[in-house]
């Protein structure tokens, strides 16, 4: 007997029958090359957006970056963005100053809303509020036109000609992003605190200098720091995941629309994984105040 024949008959006789029907194995492939496939498109993600960082730094270092195309992103954002989340922004601070001042006023804690309202609106809901915005309107619009160019083959007329698409469509649209998220974020803190406000004193009963004097022993300046240290990792996320997807556009129009919806769930997702982890860091960096 050969050492083929010998080895062909060994792997026969210890084949052990698989536990899994053909169907079963199928389903656990296909589990596995969408984890790969994911894990691969994450990369990719990251990269494009480091690309997207570094290209930003140095077009500005070297006086070429596209700023017609910059001013032109960020004030469709703002126009598209700013009512919008002052309108969401508003009732949501009102909801949780009515809904805490309810509380504390059964308890007795009527001074403590101030408190309530600095930072659940400040840190929360400003930075949230604000790049659900940027993403559902803003990002869906930038993931449209990219998406647009991808099928009309103007981004590789882009690279044949020697242009990176990156340098030129990706880092300004993220980079208004930016700026717009960071002026947003606090038109609609100051929002939010307004709102609250008036609900405090005019629907609660409590005493504006209760909540002016709450507000102040509470509030710190990292909140704010905080709020646009959030609306700037926001910004960037909803930005790069509406040009990734964008620029990775398959199967005509109706590819643009999938990837529309995709960069659109996939931002709101992220965001609040990230608002986690990014809050807890804070937290052990900066200990809220104890009076």
């Amino acid at each position: 007997m050969t050492y083929g024949k010998l080895t062909q008959t060994t792997r026969d006789d210890l084949e052990v029958p698989t536990l899994l029907g053909p169907g079963a194995t199928r389903a656990v492939a296909g589990v596995g090359r969408g984890f790969a496939d994911g894990l691969a498109s994450f990369g990719d993600l990251c990269a494009m957006t480091l690309d997207a960082v570094w290209l930003t730094g140095r077009a500005i270092a070297r006086r070429r970056f596209p700023w017609r195309e910059f001013v032109y992103q960020a004030w469709f954002l703002a126009s598209v963005s700013v009512v919008p989340s002052i309108l969401i922004a508003v009732p949501i601070a009102l909801v949780i100053v009515i809904e805490v001042g309810s509380l504390a006023n059964q308890i007795g804690a009527t001074s403590f809303i101030g408190a309530v309202d600095a930072i659940g609106t400040v840190r929360e809901i400003a930075p949230i509020v604000t790049a659900l915005l940027l993403s559902g309107a803003g990002g869906s619009a930038m993931c449209s036109d990219l998406g647009a160019r991808t099928i009309r083959d103007e981004i590789a007329a882009l690279e044949v000609m020697g242009i990176d698409p990156i340098e030129r469509l990706v880092a300004p649209r993220v980079l208004a992003t930016v700026v717009v998220a960071v002026l947003l974020n606090g038109i609609v803190a100051f929002a939010g605190i307004i709102s609250g406000y008036v609900a405090a004193v005019t629907i609660l009963g409590s005493t504006a200098g209760g909540f002016l004097g709450s507000f102040s022993i509470f509030a710190q300046p990292s909140d704010i720091i905080e709020s646009e240290i959030k609306a700037v990792i926001f910004a960037v996320i909803a930005a790069s995941v509406a040009s990734y997807k964008g620029l990775r556009v398959k199967r005509g129009p109706a590819g643009v629309g999938e990837a529309v919806n995709q960069s659109v769930v996939i931002t709101g997702v992220v965001l609040f994984l990230v608002n986690l982890l990014v809050t807890d860091i804070f937290l052990v960096i900066v200990p809220p105040r104890i009076v």
